[in-house]
């Protein structure tokens, strides 16, 4: 019963990650379906792959028929930061008693997650917090599947008549990463948020969007190591 009730509150938690990934899951059902994909098909990758904006590299990479290694290696390079995200996570559950399904627990690993996880852990009682993780991820999971669902089999006449409706979509997982800060800057020092925020604002104007995205975590990561850097050389 109390494993129980931990997964339940994990899900409750992953409420507004439920809500960013529903409709990005529909658009991909739409997008699949539209490149020619059978609907069980585009369930089926959300199902196992389950690696969110790298689903929507497959379907490129699928139209253009590239080779199934090749497709392989370009979506496990683009993952390539969870190798991060784990140990990080990691640490939250080390000193708990109890045997832990790290297996399932890598596998619902995504950025929002370990972005909420992060921020709300700490919150959870000592050793809930492995069952309570598994339903933040389940809530999670649920609602990718669930929303691609809809989209492949229900949703692609509807979107192509109101594309209105289908180009917002755009906007959804943007606003979810902005939540999310919200949630974490309680916990996150301000000023360095700020500063990660102008250096990022500065490189927009030479750099394009995603290599702008790289100079602010290469801001973040100056900012995080400068202090333990700056105490060694005293």
């Amino acid at each position: 019963m109390t494993i129980r009730k931990e997964v339940g509150q994990g899900i409750v938690a992953s409420s507004s990650i439920m809500l960013g990934y529903f409709p990005v899951a529909v658009s991909f059902g739409v997008a699949a379906v539209s490149a020619g994909i059978e609907p069980w098909l585009a369930v089926l990758i959300s199902v196992c792959i389950y690696a969110g904006a790298s689903q929507f590299i497959l379907l490129l990479l699928i139209a253009e028929q590239t080779p199934v290694v090749s497709m392989m290696l370009i979506v496990i390079v683009v993952n390539l930061r969870h190798l991060f995200y784990g140990p990080a996570l990691l640490s939250q559950f080390g000193s708990e008693p109890g045997p832990k399904p790290y297996a399932l627990m890598a596998f619902g690993l995504t950025d929002e997650v370990f972005a909420a996880a992060r921020a709300k852990i700490d919150n959870v009682a000592s050793g809930s917090k492995a069952y309570w993780y598994l339903g933040l991820q389940v809530g999670a999971y649920g609602a990718w599947v669930m929303g691609t669902v809809v989209g492949a089999y229900v949703a692609t006449d509807w979107l192509a008549s109101h594309p209105v409706l289908q180009q917002s979509l755009a906007f959804v997982l943007p606003a979810l990463f902005f939540a999310l800060l919200l949630d974490m800057v309680d916990q996150s020092h301000r000023s360095m948020l700020l500063w990660v925020a102008g250096v990022t604002a500065l490189s927009l104007i030479v750099l394009p969007a995603h290599s702008s995205l790289i100079v602010g975590m290469l801001a973040g990561s100056i900012w995080a190591v400068w202090p333990i850097r700056a105490k060694d050389l005293v």
